[in-house]
């Protein structure tokens, strides 16, 4: 069995609250000598892999608190743990789901019930992978960050990636904080640091910044635009448009459209 480190076996975490699945996948592992973890959900499969640095990460989606999918958002945000393989493995086998999976960063994605070779085998063609890389990738110094600024950068860049994803339908900020682990008061107050605003405040001028975007390189209508941006209707659109810009919508595209001519 090839592993990242030479000198030890293999280090698998397993981030599942399935006990049954659990109990299977560490006899599974533990009989081909890997060395295991556990989790019971995304939060604290995040946590445990930024202390333990496993080789491998085997991680469910639907999980109580933070899911699979917002962990490894996370994951992939933070320097000491964006390298690490994260193989799916849950009973959410939609087509939606699998692509939504390898979008996140995964490196595979197995459905629930699992065959016990294909897992075994999975799991030892991207451990190799894994190596292969370690050793054909050059050693570079990393600059000094403490945990909390660390930890303060990863909500931030996977709270602003998935209201990004999400700009149409966002969740409330309390349900978006519970998602990430933490909670709305903290969540407003690193955004407040970082953008001198709430997270909604953020959100409200994402939004614009796109409809302004939209408007000057695109020929898509304004009322298309305003719903594609979670507006209820274009007269909200259009309102919150003249309040950040001095000008409607429509006024901001003939502008632009005029001064194209012109050129």
């Amino acid at each position: 069995m090839l592993s990242i480190s030479a000198s030890s076996v293999p280090s698998i975490l397993i981030v599942d609250d399935s006990t049954i699945d659990l109990k299977l996948l560490m006899e599974l592992m533990a009989a081909r000598q890997m060395r295991l973890n556990v989790a019971f959900n995304g939060q604290d499969g995040y946590h445990k892999a930024e202390i333990l640095a496993p080789d491998l990460i085997l991680m469910d989606i639907n999980m109580p608190g933070m899911d699979g999918f917002t962990s490894c958002r996370m994951l992939k945000n933070n320097a000491r743990t964006r390298n690490i393989p994260v193989i799916f493995l849950t009973a959410a086998n939609e087509t939606e789901k699998r692509i939504q999976g390898f979008t996140l960063g995964a490196v595979d994605y197995i459905g629930k019930p699992f065959n016990e070779q294909e897992v075994i085998a999975r799991v030892e063609v991207h451990l190799n992978l894994a190596r292969q890389r370690h050793y054909h990738l050059p050693e570079t110094a990393q600059p000094a960050e403490s945990a909390t600024q660390n930890h303060d950068d990863v909500l931030i860049r996977t709270a602003t990636e998935y209201l990004q994803e999400n700009i149409a339908n966002p969740p409330s900020p309390e349900i978006l904080a519970k998602q990430l682990g933490t909670n709305e008061k903290y969540l407003n107050q690193i955004f407040h640091q970082r953008f001198a605003m709430p997270v909604f405040g953020w959100l409200r001028e994402e939004r614009l910044r796109n409809a302004r975007e939209l408007l000057a390189n695109t020929s898509t209508p304004i009322a298309t635009i305003a719903e594609h941006l979670g507006y209820s209707n274009p007269a909200n659109f259009a309102k919150a448009f003249r309040e950040r810009f001095d000008c409607s919508p429509r006024d901001l595209r003939n502008q632009l459209q005029n001064e194209n001519f012109a050129q």
